[in-house]
């Protein structure tokens, strides 16, 4: 008699996990205890003692026995008001950022259809293209100046037809405002959706967000991460009914949770603190980037964001990262994430003190 085989669990992972998950590679964060933190793009100011003994009264009195809000509609008017969202126009909220490229993804990404985005660009819509089996078309910027290639980005709509269009404005990680005429060429000659990713609007106080209406086709998502409540997780898209009713279908249930929509309900009413804080954070951009230039053998290009990319020209980024890390400096090593970033650092704008420690830091890895 024959004996049947029992599998073993690694042959059970081989026959059951999706063979493009198998393949990807999960989101890297590395511990930052101890650190002096300028690799996530995070506002370093906390709030004022005043706003956050309110904050402890919310969290105190929330009913978190309950479900929350599913639709989080006060939440939703307090964004309405202080991004001056079109009343015409719907939004849906996400756990994060993150949670709305996936929606918009398993949207639209049925049937072989294409994901599309510059590179380089923000890795996660590559990701997520990726681990839900859809076709990932990235289109290179140029390379001097990391702007759009227009003729590069039409040729690639017209030939791969793709259902949804990113477009990172600032783009992360090179800082920069992509042109918005060429934006506008993009958003005519899609087929499908374009999303104006505008996670660091509050830096460079650009946006398309007076625009959507005059394009059918156009989202823009928006974030409270970068603005200084990355904790609560926030992630915002506004658009056309038309099309957000059939992508809330894909949201889950209560996804925002009821101290994330009190919490942020609480801060937005003081929105001009992170107002202010942004306006420092824009100053302190300017002086770290002026430090940057004086320093020989870094090149750092201008920026929109609440970061800045530069390129180490006389030797690798993974040595200079290598060196500010033992000098418990954690900055992003961008180096081997795309082509046109070899040797490239990028350092999120921090304090006034945090920015001098790095600077000092950086100086003292380039002269040794």
């Amino acid at each position: 008699m024959g004996t049947n085989h029992k599998p073993s669990a690694e042959e059970r992972l081989q026959q059951w996990i999706k063979p493009e998950l198998l393949e990807a590679s999960a989101y890297h964060v590395p511990d930052a205890d101890g650190f002096i933190k300028l690799d996530a793009m995070e506002n370093p100011y906390l709030l004022p003692d005043e706003l956050r003994d309110k904050m402890l009264d919310v969290i105190t009195g929330a009913e978190i026995n309950r479900y929350p809000d599913p639709d989080a509609s006060k939440l939703k008017q307090s964004l309405r008001e202080i991004m001056d969202i079109p009343e015409d126009m719907a939004i849906i909220l996400g756990n994060g950022s993150d949670e709305l490229i996936q929606i918009i993804a398993l949207a639209v990404a049925h049937s072989g259809k294409t994901i599309m985005a510059p590179q380089p660009g923000f890795v996660m819509y590559k990701i997520i293209a990726d681990t839900i089996g859809a076709r990932f078309i990235g289109v290179d910027l140029n390379r001097d100046d990391f702007s759009l290639d227009s003729e590069a980005m039409l040729s690639a709509i017209n030939q791969y037809q793709p259902a949804v269009v990113f477009l990172a404005y600032p783009n992360n990680p090179t800082g920069n405002l992509f042109d918005e005429n060429t934006i506008s060429e993009i958003i005519n000659a899609a087929p499908g959706l374009v999303v104006l990713d505008e996670a660091y609007s509050s830096f460079s106080e650009k946006s398309f967000m007076q625009r959507l209406g005059a394009f059918d086709n156009l989202l823009v998502m928006r974030t409270l991460s970068k603005s200084g409540l990355a904790g609560l997780r926030l992630g915002i898209l506004i658009g056309p009914a038309l099309w957000l009713d059939q992508l809330d279908k894909l949201r889950l249930p209560y996804n925002i949770n009821t101290l994330s929509q009190k919490l942020a309900e609480l801060i937005l009413s003081r929105y001009d603190i992170l107002q202010q804080q942004a306006a420092i954070i824009r100053s302190n951009r300017s002086k770290l980037f002026k430090q940057l230039q004086g320093i020989e053998g870094v090149s750092p290009w201008h920026s929109s964001a609440n970061f800045i990319l530069f390129k180490m020209t006389n030797t690798s980024a993974d040595v200079i990262s290598a060196a500010l890390i033992e000098q418990g400096i954690l900055i992003k090593n961008v180096s081997g994430d795309f082509p046109a970033l070899k040797d490239c650092l990028r350092v999120t704008v921090g304090t006034v003190d945090e920015n001098e420690a790095f600077i000092a830091a950086l100086e003292l890895a380039v002269s040794s």
